[in-house]
């Protein structure tokens, strides 16, 4: 018994000298906890409204690029419509003057005045402006006389013996052929020698 008031007088003397109880003790750890676990929640509310505002920020960047890709595509097809639609404006701004010179020949010619010489003079000029033109948009004719046969170049129309001319080689040209940018367009019809 001695010893339980031992006891019992040390934890009133810790009492006394202000060392909390076991009670007490809980208690404040309990209010700690409930501390602990509000900052937590203000943090994890903290973080959430962060989280929110980024990923607005995000949704908001996304729609943007949307729309601008949406732009894009359509400028795009636009571009390509009007490449399309406009692609031959430079040959044919090239091409009218030697349609008008053309037409300038055809009235000339009905005139009473007329001359052949005069005639094939213009029908010469007119010719070398469209020669001018198909040359300025890299169209090269494709004369293949006295050359050899080449079926990617040339399509032969017939074979003829000719004594003059060495096997395989182009006698005369029916047809002139054509290549675009060095891609063939039309083929040269020629003679053959065989």
């Amino acid at each position: 018994m001695a010893e339980n008031k031992t006891k019992k007088r040390s934890v009133d003397q810790i009492n006394e000298e202000g060392v909390p109880t076991v009670e007490e003790a809980l208690e404040n750890s309990e209010e700690a906890l409930e501390q602990a676990q509000e900052a937590v929640s203000e943090d994890i509310e903290a973080l959430l409204a962060e989280s929110r505002s980024e990923a607005e920020k995000h949704k908001d960047m996304a729609l943007r690029i949307q729309a601008d890709m949406e732009n894009l595509r359509r400028r795009t097809r636009l571009d390509v419509e009007n490449a399309h639609k406009y692609a031959l404006n430079k040959f044919v701004d090239a091409l009218i003057p030697a349609m008008d010179s053309m037409e300038m020949g055809v009235d000339a010619a009905k005139k009473e005045e007329a001359t052949i010489e005069s005639i094939r003079e213009g029908i010469d000029i007119t010719f070398k402006q469209l020669l001018d033109v198909l040359g300025e948009f890299n169209v090269e004719r494709i004369d293949p006389k006295g050359e050899k046969f080449d079926p990617q170049f040339h399509e032969a129309m017939t074979m003829i013996p000719s004594p003059d001319h060495e096997s395989n080689t182009v006698v005369d040209v029916i047809q002139k052929g054509y290549s675009l940018n060095e891609r063939l367009i039309r083929p040269a019809r020629v003679i053959v020698a065989q």
